[in-house]
């Protein structure tokens, strides 16, 4: 046989193939593990020694092994040439001061490991995963307790504001010092319970919520803690902490929204007739939460110094002082009016604001150091203050939908049970797992001392769009309860605030278009940042080094998922065991096709991706899918691989990967490669589709959520732990509360109903009017028919609505909440609205 393949040729064409096959399958593993440069060239040295290669081409290798693996040869021949190649033709976007500012501030975190195409999986599961301390828990139990008890939202609403006694009792329990440290009479709070403390205050009232996250936010408080003099500590903090100077932080102009470096409010040093120095401020701001209540100002503006008083040059750029608000020449009192919501939201004028120069944040130190200051702090406060203001919205819609799903009948049926329903209700409860998960992650993280610009702005314009879908989804499932507001009504308030925190610190527009991948591309990038820079100071070391790093990258990214693609993730490892294992290796898949992807797009499109913002927005959906599925698998791994929390884990994992999917779709679609589109549009996007990395979440799993929701107990109070659960039956979800339980308590005796029913044992017909034949018969006893009837009317008051009469509602005050009064079992409300 060995005689015959030799004579046709075929043993010497298949010896070629398993020879080409073994530099395949070296290459593979070179690429894979990320082979150093060196080795590649003794591996290509042996391969041509023993191909017997002519001497021509074993030198001509030899010559570019060295050209590329000796640097100062490297630089001369290839680096220098290429650098000037590259900002002759502007491939690499420039960066204006105040974006190199904003990528300076603060640091990269977990986004890096993502942004790497080849993340730590090992560190992303070992992140800590926080809790609250005794003394935390002891405030969220106490005074949060009780201020949430003292609030009614509908009552905030109908007055634009709150009591005497709601303002007196957040100064007397410091409500407006959480992260003041407590040498300064604030509590020194962490970011894990600042965040925790604004959800549960969400979950009662937005108001009140808002009120309280602003001065613990970007603010006087945040600014001087860190960039602060020590006599302007001594001075400000106790009184911040105490309530007794209330700030607000006047950023926004007319003309300079998103875009800060339009700012056009000034401040001009000057020598003061007693030899000083001093400030003379002009300003003009909007939409300046507690301003017109406001005692103190911090205050953004540009400076300049026309005589070089200061000596740092005539204009220093942004500055942040310190304002007193009853300085002669400083305007407040008036209101913004956003959407009818009543916080303090106003515009703020100053003309010919005269103060001293140590108002400056920092002293004289701090003269053109404000954007770099609030770049910093909005570094932090992006992943507090507004996700957790939408962790707790959404885990007030989990309880609330949960229970009107189980109470509100149509055609016999409780409608948790329609299939249109367990829809939106999958999403609800799917969306609350990830977004808490995201919560704690990030806030272990800032605890821990990071400030991830990017990951916060991917916190802040995701938890607030999945917010706004969880609203909603609530508001299409409790149909005319939501459209009818009064103080039953639970969701109408969040559904009307809704555009106003997707509006804030920075339009959520911008915010995935701009900031999260035009941003992150650059700052989390492994060498986009060191070849910029390299190329604005001309330095030839500095690019050599990043460049071909940069290179390697490429090919190691561009191997790893190809491979990891062909084995939908297998050839990665997993930091765990279990559940959680399979999306670990499809959250390396994802980085490792994305970080290939980012340097396609970078490589096509330079300098110019920063106007291609659609494009941009869809890098960013896929950076934050992996991060938020990133979070749901530390959650998961953390709290025990609870079993309970199997189908929220399994519907948050799989729709994260389903939108990574989807973006990625869109990216082959639509991107732009020089000579190279037809292959992300033919054979790469087809073998996508084929070869998916997510798939929408099943309907079976969202059933098993949409059930889990209508069931009290444990599981449920642990998914929306933290809110505010009033125990009276006079309170919207108090009612919730209560005709649930009752559901729960009787349900054994609907069961005997129900059977006597198919037995024709009794006549098919509404259950208040089945309970005497029942009796009759022995069916039930008079205890179990009491029961129902009172389950039958907490179930009637839980879906009633308020009413107004005319005159109350021309002056916009309800009516005393309607109790149904029922005291026969066939009353004809609750047949007539049943019959309905």
């Amino acid at each position: 046989m060995e005689a015959f393949l030799e004579q046709f040729g075929f043993l010497n064409q298949f010896e070629a193939w398993g020879v080409w096959a073994g530099i395949v399958l070296v290459f593979l593993v070179f690429g894979f593990a990320g082979a150093p440069l060196w080795l590649w060239a003794v591996a290509g040295l042996i391969a041509l020694a023993g191909f017997s290669a002519p001497a021509w081409l074993v030198i001509t290798f030899v010559v570019l092994a060295v050209v590329f693996n000796i640097k100062p040869i490297r630089r001369a021949v290839l680096s220098g040439p290429l650098m000037k190649l590259l900002d002759a033709l502007n491939i690499l976007p420039a960066i204006s001061e105040t974006e190199q500012t904003a990528i300076d501030a603060g640091t990269v975190w977990v986004e890096g490991e993502l942004f790497s195409g080849k993340p730590d999986l090992n560190r992303l599961n070992k992140e800590k995963y926080p809790d609250l301390t005794d003394k935390e828990k002891e405030f969220m139990d106490g005074p949060v307790e009780e201020l949430c008890a003292m609030v009614s939202d509908w009552e905030v609403f109908q007055n634009k504001g709150f009591d005497d006694a709601t303002w007196q009792y957040m100064r007397d329990k410091r409500f407006f010092g959480l992260i003041i440290p407590d040498k300064y009479g604030g509590y020194g709070f962490s970011a894990n319970a600042h965040s925790a403390i604004v959800a549960k205050l969400a979950s009662r009232c937005g108001p009140l919520a808002t009120t309280v996250m602003v001065p613990n936010s970007l603010g006087p408080a945040e600014l001087l803690m860190h960039y602060g003099t020590d006599e302007q500590k001594n001075h400000y903090l106790p009184r911040l902490a105490t309530g007794e100077e209330i700030p607000c932080f006047a950023l926004t102009e007319p003309n300079a929204g998103s875009d800060a470096g339009s700012m056009q409010s000034t401040g001009e040093v000057f020598k003061g007739d007693d030899g000083n120095l001093y400030l003379k401020l002009n300003w003009d701001k909007r939409y300046i939460t507690l301003a017109a209540i406001s005692t103190v100002i911090g205050l953004a503006f540009k400076m300049y110094d026309p005589e070089n008083l200061l000596g740092k040059g005539t204009e220093l750029g942004i500055t942040c002082a310190l304002i007193p608000s009853d300085t002669e020449g400083v305007e407040l009192g008036k209101r913004h009016d956003p959407l009818g919501v009543p916080f303090y939201n106003c515009p703020t004028r100053g003309e010919d604001v005269v103060v001293p120069i140590d108002a400056i944040i920092g002293g004289e130190e701090g003269a053109g150091n404000g954007w770099r200051m609030l770049m910093e702090s909005l570094a932090v406060g992006r992943g507090i203050s507004l996700p957790a203001q939408a962790i707790g919205g959404a885990k007030t819609a989990t309880r609330a939908i949960g229970a009107y799903s189980l109470i509100r009948k149509q055609f016999g049926l409780n409608i948790g049970r329609f299939e249109g329903i367990e829809e939106p209700m999958a999403r609800i409860g799917g969306y609350t797992y990830l977004m808490d998960a995201a919560r704690g992650y990030i806030c272990g993280a800032l605890d821990e001392g990071a400030k991830p610009a990017v990951v916060t702005a991917i916190a802040k314009y995701n938890f607030t769009e999945l917010g706004r879908e969880i609203v909603n989804d609530a508001m299409d499932i409790v149909g005319g309860a939501g459209i009818s507001r009064g103080p039953r009504n639970i969701f109408a308030h969040s559904y009307i605030a809704m555009p106003i925190a997707i509006t804030v610190e920075g339009a959520n527009i911008l915010t995935r278009t701009l900031m999260i991948f035009g941003q992150g591309a650059i700052r989390s990038h492994p060498y986009a940042l060191k070849e910029i820079n390299a190329l604005m100071d001309k330095d030839v070391k500095g690019f050599d080094n990043a460049f071909w790093k940069h290179m390697g990258h490429v090919v190691q990214n561009s191997i790893r998922a190809l491979l990891l693609s062909i084995t939908r993730g297998r050839l990665s490892g997993s930091p765990v065991s279990g559940p959680a294992a399979k999306y670990y290796r499809k959250l390396a898949w994802a980085s490792a096709s994305f970080a290939f992807m980012s340097d396609i797009a970078l490589g096509s499109y330079g300098g110019a991706l920063k106007m291609k913002e659609k494009l941009a927005g869809r890098y960013a959906d896929i950076l934050s899918w992996m991060l938020l599925a990133t979070a749901t698998l530390r959650r998961f791994e953390a709290e025990g691989r609870r079993k309970e929390d199997m189908p929220y884990f399994e519907w948050a994992m799989q729709h994260a990967f389903y939108r990574i999917q989807n973006a990625f779709d869109e990216i082959y679609s639509e991107i732009t490669v020089p000579g190279l589109s037809w292959l992300f549009r033919g054979p790469v996007g087809i073998w996508s589709r084929m070869n998916r990395i997510g798939r929408k979440p099943s309907d079976k799993l969202g059933h098993q959520i949409a059930q889990a929701m209508q069931s009290r107990g444990e599981a449920r109070d642990r998914i929306t732990d933290g809110i505010y659960v009033p125990d009276s039956k006079e309170e919207a979800i108090g009612r919730y509360e209560y005709a649930m339980s009752q559901i729960e308590e009787s349900f054994p005796v609907y069961k005997k109903l129900y059977k006597a029913t198919k037995a024709r044992e009794i006549p098919k017909d509404h259950v208040l009017k089945q309970l005497n034949p029942a009796l009759e018969k022995d069916i039930i006893t008079e205890e179990e028919a009491e029961l129902v009837r009172k389950t039958e009317e907490a179930r009637f008051d839980a879906i009633l609505v308020d009413e107004f009469t005319l005159e109350e509602y021309k002056s916009g005050r309800a009516s005393a909440p309607v109790s149904s009064g029922l005291e026969k079992p066939d009353d004809k409300s609750i047949l007539a609205h049943e019959k309905s």
